[in-house]
């Protein structure tokens, strides 16, 4: 979840493209969480907005930054979840299990998509590197200022640094959503990611 930057009210031809390229990205996140990754396809992303794929692809200079794009998109509506406004605490690190939760049963084509673009995009070369690089760094500097938070709140173990725990929990969870699109009838990822907390905290989740 990477928070936007507040910017001045796009005028004329430019609020128009900045409007069909909102509308192109909620179209592919809709069409990817109900069909996955795989099957989710430029073509039915086009029709659902009513444009060709060569229109469509004006907006977006390929595929993969489409699909960076509708990741970020999945990102700010996350904020249902994890109210990036208020101060870091132990409703944070709650709120991230509840989004973890809410993906399991709602999104899982956007997981697939995560999952697979985050594998790829550690090419320096590929065009959705530099979102992943902003998007790991904010996350793991927003969770470690959770847990430091949480730990002035006298409710981290001993011993527990917030720093390794922000990072163990990211790693959790990535490598849970690959055990989940594996086996998703015995993987429970959100109980999986309070078993790995709750040793880590002095108050429950």
């Amino acid at each position: 979840m990477i928070p936007t930057v507040a910017t001045r009210k796009p005028r004329g031809a430019y609020a128009k493209t900045a409007g069909r390229r909102r509308e192109i990205l909620e179209a592919g996140m809709d069409v990817f969480a109900t069909n996955g990754f795989r099957s989710g396809s430029i073509r039915e992303i086009a029709e659902v907005v009513g444009i060709s794929q060569a229109g469509l692809l004006h907006h977006f200079a390929n595929k993969n930054e489409l699909l960076a794009g509708v990741l970020e998109l999945r990102d700010d509506r996350a904020t249902e979840y994890v109210d990036l406004s208020a101060p870091a605490s132990i409703d944070t690190i709650r709120g991230f299990v509840r989004l973890i939760d809410y993906n399991a049963h709602q999104v899982p084509g956007l997981v697939e998509l995560h999952c697979v673009l985050s594998a790829e995009a550690t090419s320096p070369e590929h065009p959705a590197h530099e979102y992943f690089v902003r998007r790991y760094a904010w996350v793991l500097s927003f969770l470690t200022a959770a847990f430091q938070a949480v730990q002035d709140a006298g409710q981290l173990a001993a011993g527990v640094s917030p720093g390794s725990a922000a990072r163990g929990m990211i790693a959790m969870s990535d490598g849970l959503q690959v055990q989940w699109l594996l086996d998703r009838d015995t993987v429970d990822m959100a109980q999986e990611i309070r078993n790995y907390l709750r040793p880590l905290l002095a108050v429950e989740l």
